[in-house]
């Protein structure tokens, strides 16, 4: 497969792995739809083709780790896994059900594939540091990727995990920060400006680089140059919209957590399903 064959192959996952977002969040009737469609050309990249591991043995020792920091966009990760047949597809209409196995925050306890359990803001980059220490430690070659939200990052235990990585020069480390430039109640220049988030990670030692996050290509660069960067963990600030993908999500200002209608699932789903016969 060539390289442009490669990246249309991923687009493609990224539809198909909104779609089945907003199948999910729709089916229930509401949920945190912006913050999960942002960060699925990310997670169609890591799944589509970087990450390595076995969805028939979700449990393998030397897999590559994921561990989704703003759990809430736990959907989006569910609909990843499900679409590499971690589970049956048809477990994505449980979501944040009685008796589901897939709740509205990510929990390794009940979901197969999900490495962490995360969604208290902030702790997930103390548990990603962990991870990738204790795989050294054990002498694997695997990497942990870990995902934070921009408006997560205000969070104080996140800079400290951050600076402890790179005292331990973890370069099976890799993080995005999902830089939407939105939280829970408005923009994040407005409640807690975060400067430039980029340069407060190189201050802490890190390789540090930006790009469109809703560009696969330049994601699936980006995770090439930050293995790369021996001596150092890496981070790759993800450019985002969000509820990318989702045109009632991206037109609403308050997008974290929002009702969803079955018309609005199902003109959405008609957009993004129109883009797989047409890409």
């Amino acid at each position: 497969m060539s390289g442009q064959e490669k990246i249309r192959e991923l687009e493609k996952f990224a539809v198909q792995i909104r779609v089945e977002t907003l199948k999910e969040i729709g089916t229930l009737g509401f949920g945190h739809l912006g913050g999960a469609m942002s960060i699925v050309d990310t997670l169609a990249v890591l799944y589509g083709g970087v990450m390595n591991i076995d969805p028939q043995n979700p449990s393998w020792e030397e897999r590559d780790w994921l561990v989704c920091s703003k759990g809430h966009a736990g959907p989006a990760v569910y609909a990843a896994l499900a679409l590499r047949k971690f589970f049956p597809m048809e477990e994505l209409e449980t979501l944040n059900k009685p008796g589901t196995r897939l709740p509205s925050h990510c929990d390794r306890n009940l979901t197969t594939g999900i490495d962490m359990t995360t969604g208290s803001l902030g702790q997930g980059a103390s548990l990603a540091v962990g991870i990738a220490l204790g795989n050294r430690l054990d002498g694997r070659t695997s990497y942990t990727y870990l995902i934070l939200g921009d408006g997560e990052i205000q969070e104080g235990q996140v800079w400290e995990a951050v600076l402890y990585a790179a005292h331990q020069k973890l370069d099976n480390l890799i993080a995005f920060v999902d830089y939407n430039k939105k939280q829970l109640d408005g923009y994040t220049k407005d409640i807690n400006d975060l400067g430039d988030i980029k340069a407060k990670f190189e201050s802490f030692g890190w390789h540090a680089q930006e790009v469109d996050g809703s560009s696969v290509r330049e994601i699936y660069e980006a995770i090439e140059k930050a293995k790369g960067a021996k001596g150092r963990p890496s981070v790759i600030v993800l450019h985002t919209v969000k509820g990318k993908g989702c045109r009632f999500a991206e037109n609403a200002f308050l997008n974290h957590h929002m009702t969803v209608s079955k018309e609005q699932m199902a003109e959405a789903i008609a957009e993004l399903e129109q883009q797989l016969q047409t890409g």
